[in-house]
């Protein structure tokens, strides 16, 4: 299991497409990371399961 992983989301306000870089050792979590395009705050939403699978999910502030 790759603890560091890239994955790209869309950016909620402008719609680009944006590389977060993830880390799955400290487990599920939830930060802001503004978009690298139009700087507005995106709250990122990381889940991993109990065989360190990943999903992530990126919301406006108003939606999260």
């Amino acid at each position: 299991m790759a603890l560091l992983e890239f994955q790209d989301i869309e950016c909620p306000y402008c719609g680009e497409p944006i590389t977060l870089a993830l880390d799955a050792s400290a487990g599920s979590q939830r930060y802001i990371e503004d978009c690298a395009v139009c700087c507005r705050p995106i709250t990122v939403v990381l889940e991993v399961d109990d065989n360190g699978a990943t999903a992530v999910v990126g919301y406006a502030q108003d939606d999260a």
